[in-house]
C-alpha cells in the first residue's frame, strides 16, 4: 500500500475542499486534496448546480478568492467563448441569463477555472491531487486522527495519508463515522434546539431530499430516450402535500405552500441583459427552460449555439422516498434518483403538456458532455443535507430566522469568520415534510461551528459544520461553502505556525484576535453593512 504525507490533508474536492487546499497551499503548507468524482468543484460541477447566490453578491458578501472564481468564469467565457460584442462588455456577465443566479455558467467552466487557481501549487509540487479515490477506513489516536485510507474508485488501489490536520469536505461527511467524530443527522427536537421551525420529536431518519440533475437543450429531431423501466411508478406518483403527480406543472410554492403551475417554454426569444436574477425580488421559477438556464443562446454569435441549454434541477427530481445517509441501502436508494430523473425526462419528451394543447417534446436532448458523464446525467448526486458534527456552537433558527430577528439582523459572532445570506429553504424530506422556506437575515459564519467537541485535529470544511437541519436550509449554498473550506485552510496553518489547537484559537482571545485578523487579511469578509433580508 502506498504511504503519503503532508501538513493537511483535505478529503473531498468540492467547493469548500478546493477552497481549502488553495488557502493551505497558498500559506506554504504541502497539501494532499482528494476526490472521488473526475470533476473537482462538487454542486457546481459534478453535481451540475449554477450557484445559487445573495442578492448583493456582485458588491459584497464574498470572500475574496470567491469573487476571483466567479471572475474567473466571466473572463474565461470573454477569452475562448463567441460572445456577442454587447455579451462581452456586459459587466456582471450572466452566460446562461438564468434567474436563478447572476452567473448561471455551463459546468465545465468552472471546472477549468478552479484547476486554473489550483495550477501554481501543484506544479511548485506543493499540492497533490488524489483522483478519484474516496475515503474508506480511518486510524486515530485518542482525541486525534493520525490517518485516512483512500480507495481508487474504479481500481484496487488504495493508499494511506497522514497529516496533522485533516479536512473533511466530503459531501456527507464521511469521515465522520470513520473517525468516531460524534455528529447528527437529519431533524433536531425543538427541545434539543428551542427552533420554532423543529418538531417535539427528533428525527434522525429525517433529511431534505436528494436530487440528480442533468442538462438539455432543444433542437429538430427526436430525441427520445428509452423508456425508463420504473416510468410507470413514477408518472403515476403523487405524494400527499404536491397537489399533483410529481411528474407535473403543478406544485407546491415553497414559500406559500400554494399549489401553482409553472411554464416551460424551451428557447424564448428574450434578451438576456434583461434578466435580473434576483430572488429577493423574484425566486424566478415561473418559466422553468429560464429558471436553470446555463447558456442563452443570444449571448453568443449567430449559428454557435443552436438551442440554449438548460439544467433541469426542479421540483420534480427531487427524491424523497428514504435517505442516503447512515442507512444499508443508500446506493439503492441513489439508483432510484437516477431512474426519477430520467423517468422526468422521458415525461418531458413524451407526456409534458405543451402551451400549444399538444403532448411532449420530443426535440429535448439529452446533454451529457455538458456534465461530462457517459450516462448523460449529472456525475454526482446533488446531497443537500450532510452528516453534521456535534460542534463547539450550532448555530440554530432563532439565530438568524428574519421572523425571529427582525430589525436586529441576525446574531453578530464574536468569533465571526465569514458571511451568508439565503433563506432558510429545505425541499421536501424523506420524513415527509413538504417545504419549510424561511425568510432570513444576513448572517455570520462562527468559528465555534468548525471545531468539534471532542476531536482535536479533524476540521469540517463543507455542509458537514455545526448546524441544524434548519439551519444547514441557509449554510448549504455555494459561497457559505467556500468560506467554510477557505476558513478550515486557514486554521489548519495558523495552528500548525502555532503549536495550538483549534479549540485554543477559539478559547484564548489574544489567539482568536490573530486568527481572525488573518482571516480578514485573507479576503475573508466578517461583518455585514447594515441591510435587510429576505
Amino acid at each position: 500500500m502506498v504511504q503519503m504525507r503532508a501538513d493537511v490533508l483535505v478529503v473531498g474536492g468540492g467547493l469548500g475542499g478546493v477552497a481549502a487546499a488553495l488557502a493551505a497551499a497558498r500559506a506554504g503548507r504541502s497539501v494532499i486534496l482528494t476526490e472521488e468524482f473526475d470533476w473537482l468543484g462538487g454542486q457546481l460541477t459534478s453535481q451540475a448546480v449554477p450557484p445559487d447566490e445573495h442578492s448583493w453578491i456582485e458588491q459584497f458578501g464574498a470572500t475574496a478568492s470567491y469573487r476571483a472564481l466567479r471572475n474567473g468564469i466571466r473572463d474565461y467565457y470573454r477569452r475562448h467563448y463567441p460572445l456577442t460584442e454587447r455579451s462581452r462588455g456586459w459587466t456582471d456577465l450572466n452566460p446562461g441569463a438564468g434567474w436563478v443566479s447572476r452567473i448561471c455558467h455551463e459546468p465545465r467552466v468552472a471546472v477549468a477555472v478552479l484547476e486554473q487557481m489550483l495550477a501554481p501549487y501543484r506544479g511548485a509540487g506543493r499540492l497533490t491531487v488524489l483522483q478519484p479515490y474516496r475515503p474508506v477506513a480511518a486510524e486515530t489516536d485518542g482525541d486525534r486522527v493520525t490517518g485516512v485510507t483512500l480507495a481508487h474508485r474504479d481500481r484496487d488501489d488504495r493508499i494511506d495519508v497522514t497529516a496533522p490536520y485533516i479536512l473533511d469536505a466530503t459531501e456527507t461527511g464521511e469521515l465522520l463515522p470513520l473517525t468516531g467524530t460524534e455528529y447528527v443527522t437529519g431533524f433536531e427536537s425543538q427541545a434539543q434546539t428551542g427552533e420554532p421551525s423543529a418538531p417535539a420529536e427528533a428525527q434522525p431518519m429525517n433529511m431534505q431530499a436528494v436530487s440528480v440533475c442533468f442538462a438539455i437543450d432543444h433542437v429538430d429531431g427526436d430525441h427520445t430516450i428509452d423508456r425508463p423501466a420504473d416510468y410507470d411508478f413514477w408518472r403515476d406518483y403523487k405524494p400527499d402535500f404536491w397537489g399533483d403527480r410529481l411528474l407535473s406543472w403543478r406544485s407546491p410554492h415553497p414559500r406559500t405552500l400554494e399549489i401553482v403551475e409553472r411554464s416551460f417554454t424551451p428557447n424564448p426569444d428574450d434578451d438576456p441583459l434583461s434578466v435580473n436574477a434576483d430572488q429577493r425580488l423574484n425566486p424566478g421559477d415561473g418559466n422553468l427552460w429560464t429558471f436553470r438556464r446555463i447558456a442563452a443562446r443570444r449571448n453568443f454569435t449567430d449559428g454557435s449555439y443552436g438551442s440554449d441549454i438548460t439544467l433541469v434541477n426542479w421540483p420534480m427530481i427531487d427524491y424523497f422516498e428514504g435517505p442516503v445517509i447512515d442507512v444499508p441501502n443508500a446506493s439503492w436508494h441513489l439508483a432510484k434518483a437516477r431512474e426519477l430523473s430520467y423517468s422526468v425526462l422521458y415525461w418531458l419528451q413524451t407526456e409534458a403538456p405543451r402551451p400549444d394543447g399538444g403532448t411532449g417534446f420530443p426535440g429535448l436532448r439529452l446533454r451529457g458532455d455538458v456534465t461530462g458523464s457517459r450516462d448523460g446525467l449529472a456525475q454526482a448526486p446533488y446531497i443537500r443535507e450532510s452528516r453534521r458534527i456535534r460542534a463547539e456552537y450550532t448555530v440554530v433558527e432563532q439565530d438568524l430566522s428574519l421572523a425571529v430577528r427582525g430589525q436586529h439582523g441576525a446574531v453578530q459572532y464574536p468569533d465571526s469568520i465569514g458571511l451568508g445570506m439565503y433563506r432558510i429553504d429545505l425541499h421536501p424530506s424523506t420524513g415527509g415534510d413538504n417545504y419549510i422556506d424561511v425568510g432570513s437575515c444576513p448572517f455570520e459564519i462562527p468559528l465555534g461551528a468548525l471545531i468539534p467537541q471532542r476531536v482535536e485535529n479533524l476540521l469540517p470544511a463543507g455542509k458537514n459544520i455545526g448546524t441544524t437541519h434548519i439551519t444547514n436550509g441557509s449554510y448549504r449554498l455555494h459561497p457559505v461553502e467556500w468560506n467554510v473550506g477557505e476558513v478550515a485552510g486557514l486554521l489548519a496553518d495558523f495552528c500548525l505556525a502555532r503549536g495550538e489547537s483549534p479549540r485554543a484559537v477559539r478559547g484564548t482571545p489574544r489567539l482568536l484576535a490573530e486568527f481572525t485578523d488573518r482571516v480578514s487579511a485573507a479576503g475573508v469578509e466578517r461583518r455585514w453593512p447594515q441591510i435587510a433580508g429576505y
